[in-house]
């Protein structure tokens, strides 16, 4: 029996693979725009949900919730923080009274620019070394492999 350590294998062969490089920027990038919306007391999750909400008219909690990949149930937790925040609010439709549509508060359309500039921030310092030229075609490359694999539901974690 040996008393040493078996040597750790050598991660150089990961250098190789595209999916390594892109996990470990991503999971970067990823988890310091958490940190910092987390210090306003936002999860990403909420931060989609905001820029969802402004994006799309007479969206619902199902459609929401679709878009997002995520089950009624959590994004209806999502909604209950939104809305206990007054940054959202939830409108009954005059077609059918069990739905209803969502919509930002005033209180919502203030605080979305000021949480929008901290992704810009966190883009700034992880992409600012890429060209503008370079960010367009990594942004191009990203878009076409999304494209590519059907991978439409917005990312919130």
């Amino acid at each position: 029996m040996r008393n040493q350590k078996t040597p750790v294998q050598s991660l150089s062969a990961l250098d190789i693979h595209l999916g390594y490089w892109l996990r470990l920027v991503s999971n970067r990038v990823s988890s310091n725009f958490g940190r910092a919306l987390q210090e306003r007391s936002v999860s990403v999750a909420e931060w989609v949900a905001l820029n969802q909400i402004q994006r799309c008219a007479d969206v619902t909690p199902a459609t929401l919730a679709e878009a997002m990949g995520m089950t009624r149930g959590a994004i209806s937790k999502i909604l209950d923080k939104l809305q206990e925040k007054k940054w959202i609010s939830r409108i009954t439709s005059e077609e059918d009274k069990r739905s209803w549509f969502l919509s930002l508060t005033p209180q919502g359309r203030c605080v979305l620019p000021e949480l929008t500039a901290i992704a810009d921030e966190n883009d700034e310092h992880f992409f600012g070394i890429l060209d503008p030229g370079e960010q367009t075609a990594l942004r191009g490359l990203l878009s076409k492999l999304a494209k590519l694999h059907r991978i439409s539901t917005v990312p919130v974690d």
